[in-house]
């Protein structure tokens, strides 16, 4: 065995019947084997048990306790036997808790909660697993149960006993999860295409509607990346002695006549394809892969007899994907949807057939191509390592929508990062516009966009199927989504190489109570703020409201740039064309200013945009064919400057590639380039061009720029939001000459403080708090 199987040999202590490994200062592994049979293989969960070399200190026969472990951040005792909550307990070197510092073994720990199986059928909260991240400073994951993984083959283990590891990371979160990626690998590096919208329907399409669909999109500037098609791409309705048609590999002709011309148009067309699956029946003797499955596995073809689904044999599993998946590959189909819906693991020697199918989906998919990527259900602990996850079919109401930023955030407790929601919600509910964009509009702030809906004739998630304004501002925020591919693929990087999630919890950044409380709200990336809208409107103010907590320093409006001072909860509103998206002050975000172009080529064009008021440096990652450039934007704000050094070395980025560089919220300035770049550069009102080619690596210098007054734009918004609003004219116009009038921001909340109407006088306060 090798230390990443083991960890480093004199990490390990043992004894009568024990083994303790000492992993990290904060992780420690703890078995107990009574016949001294331990478990050295790979696990599903455990890819890696070689940490480091962490400073412990052993005591045995110390106090009466058989064995204690000391690190800066535990305490183990262990009084010897089989391991109970009354033979180990380890306290934790923190001050969490008042009484909650010490885990006796096998006991549960509250967390701050991870994930769940599935959505489906959910209208609202459901309960959720515990996760890694806890209040009071530790947790546990068991891992006695668990398959081992040896030659990358999935086996039941041999090794009976306890097998637990135990995390003292306090409230350390990102040193949690990216330990707990050491420990159980980290999540691959998506595809860039994976990072576009993706159009799912189940819908029993006609090839030549799903042509016409995708160039209905095209002609109104709707970018998609990927195109899904459900159930009905293959036969369905079978003759009565094969069963259900739930399961099918042979194309449906009369729906789909010729579909290598389809998957080659989507191509043409920048369109990855991905098919759904419900393997469960296995291959029948109807589908046209069942001669050449029959013969691998010598089946009785005259009798019918079918190929059972069973991933645990090597054989079925050979010709599962050599006969039967990898010749639909070949006509086109670039990824798997996998929708197994028919249970988990029924005896301890049986293996959930889910974590079969994504683990060696993902294999095949890998090896094949290169990047793997799947779409299936979530299996538990390690599903990490096969993106991408599909939450299931949520019912279409506000409460399904309430509950999705929560569960989006919590899953990166547990380091299940990409997951991929039924944005608009999947079935049932009712015909609900303004509900269909703020969902839509939660989806381009999520790991991945992916519109699905059910087979109601009515419910496809088409923005030309809603109201001429609803549909303008859906296509605005779908392009916005290919927009933010440079950000969202730097992340995803990020993710894979230094375990940095996209979304996360604000109490990861802030460990503040306002961040556990608006468990709503996360950050999206290092440099966005997310406050999703999940209730209806105000009707008679035409805005919708959210609570959002801004910590300490300055946060600027995504769309507008209007500045907010941070230390505070505030009520916000906005208007169905707008979203609370906020930048930290110093922020950078990198935009592809053309959404409409194929999302698998690096941008030639970067529209950067850059906010005032604190220094930074946000470095973006850009890959092609294990090939990675990386290009830091460094924002001394202190000495307004501003440069960019590009490091390529596999010259992936595009030749004379175009910064944009566009400063928001700040003062008319001037500019001094560096010398050796001046040809290179143009400038225009607060607006710079830069082009990438021989010159040097950017760098400016910027005199009188300060950060914008911004009164005027706040009158203007207050106008317009007074001019939406269904109240009465006479309220409107005291309100406005009140505004007006004041000298002082106390004087007109003295006047809001006199409205007898709570909502229009909190309504008008996020106005003031901007002056």
């Amino acid at each position: 065995m090798t230390n990443q199987q083991l960890g480093q040999p004199h990490n390990i202590i043992t004894g009568e019947h024990y083994r303790f490994t000492v992993l990290t200062s904060r992780m420690v592994r703890l078995e107990y084997s009574a016949n001294d049979h331990f478990e050295d293989h790979l696990t599903q969960i455990v890819q890696n048990r070689d940490l480091g070399d962490p400073e412990f200190d052993v005591f045995h026969q110390r106090n009466q306790h058989e064995l204690e472990i000391v690190t800066d951040y535990f305490h183990l005792y262990y009084e010897g036997g089989p391991l109970t909550a009354d033979s180990l307990y380890i306290d934790t070197k923190y001050g969490y808790s008042s009484y909650n510092n010490r885990w006796n073994f096998g006991q549960p720990v509250a967390t701050l909660k991870g994930t769940v199986r599935t959505l489906d059928n959910a209208d609202g909260a459901v309960p959720l697993e515990e996760g890694l991240m806890s209040r009071n400073g530790y947790s546990v994951i068991d891992d006695s149960h668990s398959f081992i993984i040896e030659d990358d083959l999935l086996r039941p283990r041999t090794a009976a006993g306890a097998d637990w590891y135990y995390l003292a990371y306090g409230h350390d979160f990102f040193g949690c999860l990216r330990d707990y990626y050491r420990l159980t690998g980290f999540p691959p590096l998506l595809p860039r295409y994976a990072l576009g919208n993706w159009w799912s329907r189940y819908h029993a399409y006609t090839q030549a509607e799903y042509q016409q669909l995708f160039q209905d999109f095209e002609r109104d500037g709707i970018p998609f990346s990927i195109a899904v098609l459900d159930i009905d791409w293959h036969l369905t309705r079978v003759p009565h002695r094969f069963g259900s048609g739930w399961t099918g590999y042979t194309w449906n002709r009369k729906l789909f006549p010729q579909p290598e011309s389809l998957l080659k148009w989507l191509h043409e067309h920048g369109k990855k394809v991905t098919l759904n699956l419900h393997p469960a029946d296995g291959i029948r003797a109807f589908e046209d892969s069942y001669p050449a499955v029959a013969k691998r596995l010598q089946l009785d073809t005259t009798a019918e007899e079918p190929a059972l689904f069973n991933l645990h044999d090597d054989t079925f599993r050979e010709s599962y994907f050599t006969d039967v998946h990898h010749p639909l590959e070949k006509m086109g189909v670039d990824f798997w949807w996998i929708d197994w819906q028919q249970g988990t693991n029924f005896t301890e020697q049986q293996i959930d057939p889910l974590w079969l199918l994504n683990h060696y989906h993902f294999k095949d998919s890998r090896e094949r191509h290169g990047e793997g990527l799947i779409l299936s259900r979530y299996a538990g602990l390690g599903s990490h390592r096969y993106p991408v996850g599909f939450s299931g079919d949520t019912i279409v109401t506000w409460n399904s929508l309430a509950f999705q930023p929560h569960f989006t955030a919590s899953a990166t407790n547990i380091g299940y990062t990409w997951w991929s929601h039924d944005i608009g919600g999947h079935m049932h509910g009712v015909r609900d516009d303004e509900l269909a964009l703020r969902w839509l509009q939660f989806g381009v702030f999520s790991p991945i966009m992916r519109l699905h809906s059910s087979g109601n004739s009515f419910g496809g998630k088409e923005p030309q199927n809603y109201n001429q304004e609803i549909a303008a501002i859906m296509r605005k925020f779908l392009r916005l989504r290919h927009e933010l591919i440079p950000y969202l693929d730097s992340a995803n990087y990020e993710t894979h190489t230094f375990g940095i999630p996209l979304v996360r919890p604000m109490y990861y950044d802030h460990d503040e109570p306002a961040a556990y409380e608006l468990r709503n709200q996360a950050m999206f990336g290092s440099e966005l703020l997310v406050a999703p809208i999940v209730k209806p409107k105000i009707d008679r103010l035409d805005q919708s409201k959210v609570t959002v907590w801004f910590p300490e320093g300055q946060w600027f409006d995504f769309f507008t740039g209007l500045r907010y001072e941070g230390n505070v909860t505030l009520n916000v509103y906005r208007d169905n064309h707008r979203y609370p998206v906020f930048v930290r002050a110093g922020g950078i975000v990198p935009l592809n200013p053309h959404p409409l172009d194929d999302v698998m080529p690096l941008p030639k064009t970067l529209a950067v945009k850059i906010y005032p008021g604190a220094n930074h440096e946000y470095k973006m990652y850009e890959h092609q064919d294990d090939l990675t450039a990386i290009t830091t934007f460094n924002w001394d704000w202190q000495h307004r400057r501003f440069t960019i050094k590009v490091e390529d070395p596999g010259d992936i980025v595009p030749e004379k590639r175009i910064f944009q560089l566009n400063f928001i919220g700040v003062t008319p300035f001037e500019t001094q380039v560096d010398p050796a770049i001046q040809k290179c550069v143009t400038a225009n009102d607060n607006r710079l061009i830069f082009v990438q080619n021989s010159c040097a690596d950017f760098g400016a210098n910027f005199s009188k720029m300060e950060l914008a007054p911004q009164r005027d734009q706040i009158v203007e918004r207050l106008f317009d939001k007074l001019r939406r609003a269904q109240i009465n004219f006479d309220i409107k116009e005291l309100i406005w000459r009140k505004f007006l009038a004041a000298d002082t921001k106390i004087q007109f909340i003295s006047f809001l403080n006199t409205l007898t109407d709570q909502d229009l006088a909190t309504f008008l306060y996020e106005i003031v708090y901007l002056l």
